[in-house]
Parts: C-alpha cells; structure tokens; sequence
C-alpha cells in the first residue's frame, strides 16, 4: 500500500486510494473495526500502520497539489499593467441621501430626531391633533384604516404628539418617516415620506411665524444649496395649527409648495398636558420625497420606488 501511495501521479487517483483504504468499506477500516479482537501488541501494530499511511496520503496530496500548482503558474501569467475591470458597485438610493441631509441640517439648528410607530391609534393621529370624530378635516385624508380600530399613520404629526406627552415642554424635535394615504399619482405615493418639526417654549420667549419662516429659509438654503431663497407665505387652515400658513419657493420662474404650518393651536397643548398660557410655538412638515424630485429635477414621484435599476443608475445621484 506505501509503494502504491508514493507511485500514485493524480490527485483523482489518490483519492480513490484513500477511499479504499479509509473509506466506509476500506482496508484499514476494517482493521481498526477489529481492534477489540486484538492483543496489545496487535493493536500497536494497526495503530502504527493507520498513522504512516495516514502521513503517507497527506505528504503524497501536497506533493501533488504543489506540482499541478508550479504546472499552472508555469503556462499562466498576469499582465499588472492591464487596467482593472470597473466594480459594479451600488448607489445610495436618492431617498436615503435625502434623509441623511434633511437629518443632518435640522440637528445642525437644534432639534433633536424623534421617532413613532407607523401603526397608529385614532388618538395620536386625529383627535390629540384637535381633529375629533365629527371634524370635517378627517375627510381631506383618505385613510388607510385597520380592523382593530387603528390606522396607518395619515401623517406624521402623531410623532409631536407623543413627543410632547413623553417630554412636555419646553422641547424642539423634529421627525422623518413614512406615512400612508390611498393615494398615487405622479405627485402623490401611497406611501410617503414627510418631515416634522415642533418648536415649543415659554410665551416670553415669543415664538411666533417669523421664527419658523427663518428656520424654513435656512433649511431651504442648506437642503437646496441656494444662498438666495425667495418664498412667499399663503394661508391655510389645518386643525392643529392656528393660524396656518403655507410657504412656496420660487425655482426659477416658478412657485411650489415648499410646507406647511402654523402656530400650535391651544387644543393640541392641552390634549398634551400643556399649559397654553404658559407656552406656545410653532409646527410644520412637508413631504421629503417631493423636496429631493424638485431638486433632483424629477417629474414622477413613482419613480422612486418602482425598483428600476436603470434608473437609478443613470439618475446622478
């Protein structure tokens, strides 16, 4: 068996000689199997005879690895001074950049990131919100709603809400997450993203519109990286902010909706637990996916999540 080991020329043959020396039905198996049946001085004899080959074989597979090794670096080469192939490499999904720069300018102004379920209960997401069961506003969301009475979250409002119960005031937070309407269109997604800010502190301190207006146009500057931010104000009306306004940004020739927002209605400070008398501030939210199409020069929000690799690859984000 030692001769036929050393004689033997491929890794294959070796192979097939070690399955019949040590395989299920092999040569030494059967030995070893026999042990019990032996006297000492017979099992020495075995136990002997089972290391050599066992040294034998391996000795024998790296003799014939080291030589197809040196056979194959004998008639193959690398030429190093060919250029690389290019890395198929992938991207950050324009979303997720826009969440990082909207996260890092509102840390950069104070606030602090707050986050909420996305399974809301009527309470946080309507009425807490100055929006009670017969308040016609509930009608201007189409909501998603659940057999166990919950939602899903219409907006993400609700994360003030519970900000405020945990917290109180005074606070300054802001959120970034998903939400859900039945809508979907190319300006609207079932699901999308908005962004919340709340600013709450003590009456003297007067906040008040022109402090949100500022903080709305420095966002602009810095998320747009436009030094002269023109925006107008409108108003409006939601439920939880009073007065409400709505501000636009001027592109070029042209206004679009830029947000939302108001002074918190008195309503929403005391669902918290919040002396209205004692403190007031401002609230606001816009939608992130339709700040990163406008300024990444997208006409179809559904764009984003159609999962088209293409796109995404030649979108220059």
């Amino acid at each position: 068996m030692k001769d036929k080991i050393k004689n033997t020329s491929s890794l294959e043959e070796l192979q097939e000689l070690y399955t019949a020396t040590f395989g299920k039905n092999g040569t030494m198996t059967a030995k070893l199997k026999n042990m019990a049946n032996l006297s000492n001085e017979e099992r020495a004899v075995v136990n002997t005879e089972n290391a050599e080959l066992r040294q034998l074989f391996k000795d024998k597979q790296t003799e014939l690895e080291n030589a197809a090794l040196n056979a194959k670096l004998a008639t193959e080469f690398v030429d190093v001074s060919l250029d690389c192939e290019p890395e198929n490499r992938g991207t950050i999904h324009p979303l997720t950049q826009s969440f990082k720069e909207v996260v890092s300018i509102f840390e950069s102004l104070g606030y602090t990131f707050m986050d909420g379920p996305e399974i809301e209960d009527d309470w946080h997401n309507f009425t807490a919100l100055n929006t009670p069961d017969y308040h016609p506003a509930r009608d201007m969301q189409d909501t998603f709603f659940l057999e166990n009475g919950n939602v899903m979250r219409t907006q993400t409002s609700a994360v003030q809400i519970r900000a405020m119960e945990k917290i109180g005031a005074p606070i300054k937070m802001f959120t970034v997450g998903q939400c859900y309407r039945k809508e979907l269109d190319a300006t609207h997604s079932a699901m999308f993203g908005q962004i919340e800010g709340l600013c709450v502190d003590k009456v003297e301190k007067k906040i008040n519109l022109s402090d949100m207006l500022a903080t709305m146009r420095t966002f602009a500057s810095k998320f747009f990286e436009k030094d002269n931010v023109e925006l107008r104000i409108r108003p409006s009306y939601f439920p939880f902010t009073e007065p409400s306004i709505e501000i636009d940004m001027k592109f070029g020739d042209k206004w679009m909706e830029l947000l939302c927002g108001g002074m918190v209605h008195p309503n929403v400070l005391k669902n918290c637990n919040i002396d209205p008398n004692e403190y007031q501030g401002f609230a606001f939210g816009f939608g992130w996916a339709r700040l990163a199409m406008v300024k990444y020069g997208l006409d179809d929000i559904r764009a984003f999540t159609d999962g088209d690799i293409r796109w995404l690859k030649n979108s220059g984000f």
